[in-house]
């Protein structure tokens, strides 16, 4: 039984036992039982409203979520964890230029081709041999000398 339908039914025992609203204890009784049906529909309005806004922040939250989904997605796929190193740097991204000696284009290569040693001039043809001697340096370029 809900708190409105208990204030209904004092209410209907009150009319019921045909309570004297002329006398002391009759007024007071039917006040009390006015303010407690009041208090009844009040709670009753704040419960559906307290309904309403859950079911308004449920739906947010998918909305949220959905967002979410799209901005966070498309970060995951540019940083891994697994890419990082102990600095918290992404090595993946990490790009090297260097000019072709022959057609002097510039030429940009990750680390994995550093680490192989060996380019090919995308422009001209010509095969470049990588040499990384530092920490903070630009890898210097040679022409391959044994050309085939």
């Amino acid at each position: 039984m809900t708190v409105s339908e208990k204030a209904a039914y004092l209410k209907g025992l009150a009319e019921g036992l045909d309570i004297d609203g002329t006398t002391k204890e009759g007024k007071l009784l039917l006040a009390v039982v006015d303010t407690l049906d009041c208090i009844a529909n009040e709670v009753e309005d704040v419960r559906s409203d307290t309904d309403d806004i859950g079911d308004e922040l449920d739906a947010l939250s998918e909305d949220l979520s959905d967002v979410e989904d799209v901005v966070f997605d498309d970060e995951d796929d540019y940083c891994d964890d697994e890419d990082e190193d102990e600095d918290g740097e992404d090595d993946e991204d990490e790009m090297y230029s260097v000019t072709c000696p022959n057609c002097n284009e510039e030429i940009e290569f990750d680390e994995d081709i550093l680490e192989a040693g060996k380019l090919t001039c995308p422009n001209c043809g010509e095969k470049l041999e990588l040499d990384f001697d530092g920490d903070d340096e630009e890898p210097e370029e040679e022409a391959d000398k044994d050309k085939e």
